[in-house]
């Protein structure tokens, strides 16, 4: 079963600090705005696939990580 919004997020900022990155580190890497990546990693807009696969990329972590349930 595929994640909530809050899930992702949750799960992006768990990855994010473990890969020890910033969110604007992540943001420019994944090529998007920084705004937008926060929204996202807090929950309030959903992403594209292929943006979190992007971001999974920069994390080092595969996309089931970002969108398993919690």
């Amino acid at each position: 079963m595929l994640a909530h919004r809050r899930d992702i997020g949750d799960n992006l900022r768990e990855a994010r600090r473990a890969a020890r990155l910033t969110q604007e580190q992540v943001a420019l890497a994944a090529g998007i705005e920084r705004p937008t990546y926060v929204r996202i990693e807090r929950g309030q807009a959903s992403a594209r696939v292929d943006t979190l696969i992007r971001i999974a990329a920069v994390l080092g972590v595969d996309l089931s990580v970002l969108v398993r349930r919690r």
